[in-house]
């Protein structure tokens, strides 16, 4: 588990780091909502705990989309206005309010799944708007990235396994990619970037949900890894649908 903590979630900053460098931070964004750091952490829980406990984070994980889009709104418009380090704080701040807010929610995937797509329906649409795509810049602060990230891995995946089902859901889902993604691409490339990435992480949050709306159903019914194969096809299909409405084709236009 350790390993997988230092090795996976840094090397997938670096895979979005680069498809943002060609590709721009929409594309960027939309990697970045994929549940490459909450997946493992659910599923380790799970085989912890069991998959009757991991079905039930699973469901918070749902829930707690909506927590993930809260921080991006409120860094969004504060990276307008403030350096990273306020935007950050507020981000952060308005995360924690949200999510105490989403723990108080009965553990219903009906209820998560609704929350959910409520907040990925109105997101796009309270988002201060991106910029024009931007070049990636330097790769200089790539090692600075991934070390972030495995440190905020660390932190939340130790505080969950404390905290029962909902809040082991709750904290899978912690921004830690997105605070990466945020505060670097602030720092580099201003705030409309930060924007962009965003917009893009709603698109890839649908699949998100997806996988723990398969893991919530098929845990409690089926075998532990043939719920977690089922999850990820279901991932990969809804992923297709949402990029096949968005013309992907231009979305993965590579930047000149």
């Amino acid at each position: 588990m350790l390993i997988l903590k230092l090795t996976v979630v840094p090397l997938f900053i670096a895979v979005v780091t680069l498809a943002g460098r060609r590709w721009g931070a929409g594309v960027a964004g939309l990697l970045g909502g994929f549940p490459i750091v909450a997946g493992p952490i659910v599923v380790f829980v799970a085989l912890e705990q069991g998959p009757q406990f991991g079905a039930l984070a699973a469901i918070a994980a749902i829930s707690a989309i909506a927590g993930l889009l809260v921080f991006g709104i409120a860094y969004c418009w504060a990276s307008i206005r403030w350096p990273w380090p306020a935007a950050l704080a507020s981000g952060i701040g308005c995360w924690f309010l949200a999510a105490a807010v989403l723990s108080i929610l009965p553990a219903s995937l009906e209820v998560a799944l609704a929350v959910a797509g409520a907040s990925l329906v109105l997101t796009p649409r309270v988002l201060p708007p991106g910029g024009p795509r931007a070049a990636g810049g330097s790769l200089n602060d790539l090692p600075y990235r991934m070390i972030t990230g495995a440190l905020l891995t660390l932190a939340v995946t130790g505080a969950a396994a404390t905290l029962g089902e909902v809040w082991s859901g709750l904290l899978a889902v912690f921004p830690s990619i997105g605070i990466v993604l945020a505060v670097f691409t602030h720092r580099a490339q201003g705030p409309r970037q930060v924007a962009h990435i965003y917009h893009g992480m709603v698109k890839g949050l649908y699949s998100f949900g997806g996988f723990f709306a398969a893991l919530a159903v098929c845990w409690p019914r089926m075998g532990f890894w043939s719920a977690c194969g089922v999850a990820v096809l279901a991932a990969l299909a809804i992923q297709a649908i949402v990029q096949g409405l968005s013309s992907p084709n231009k979305a993965l236009q590579p930047m000149r």
